[in-house]
């Protein structure tokens, strides 16, 4: 992997770890020679990540939509800050140069972000590998209810098992780097 997207909040939340995994995914990112494709703003999980790679001198690629950047939110010091006209340009610009996606925590755009690549995975628009950094399990209650979803049959468990899940940074790149995308198809004809 060269250029991994991380989908994260524009907060900071109240877990002191959580910040603090943030940081210290900036620095693996560094050490593993990958580049950063984010959102673009300086406030943060987003702004930590950012700039604790380019403290390490590192790659970070911010690609931003044009009325947030009126917000005074965008950061001011990145390798390059790609503008785009909408939110829908900006998913559609952070998936095109991307290897590979990973979920820190965040809220509902976090989430939607997420959820649009493995939908995308699913149906075989793209292979690359999407991943949830699971701090201090702050995943548990979306990782059962999508364990509810295989149970009850809207959601096949091969499509479940495409997403990667790690609580550790080492364990979620090693992941990341095997990952082998499986040959199955969305909907099974009867």
């Amino acid at each position: 992997m060269k250029n991994v997207c991380v989908f994260c909040g524009s907060s900071n939340g109240f877990d002191k770890e959580i910040p603090l995994q943030a940081h210290l995914l900036g620095k693996a990112l560094v050490k593993n020679n990958i580049d950063l494709i984010y959102g673009g703003t300086d406030v943060g999980l987003m702004g930590e990540l950012a700039n604790t790679i380019l403290k390490e001198k590192g790659k970070v690629i911010g690609v931003i939509p044009d009325f947030i950047k009126n917000f005074k939110l965008a950061h001011q010091n990145l390798t390059e800050l790609i503008i785009v006209e909408s939110m829908h340009e900006r998913k559609a610009k952070m998936e095109a140069i991307s290897d590979g996606f990973i979920a820190l925590p965040g809220g509902f755009g976090t989430l939607e972000e997420l959820f649009e690549v493995l939908t995308m995975s699913q149906l075989n628009l793209h292979q690359k590998p999407v991943a949830l950094f699971n701090i201090n399990e702050y995943y548990n209650d979306l990782l059962s209810m999508m364990k509810s979803m295989v149970e009850k049959g809207f959601l096949q468990q091969i499509n479940l098992d495409m997403l990667i899940v790690a609580n550790n940074i080492d364990d979620l790149l090693n992941k990341m780097n095997n990952y082998k995308y499986p040959k199955s198809k969305k909907w099974k004809i009867n």
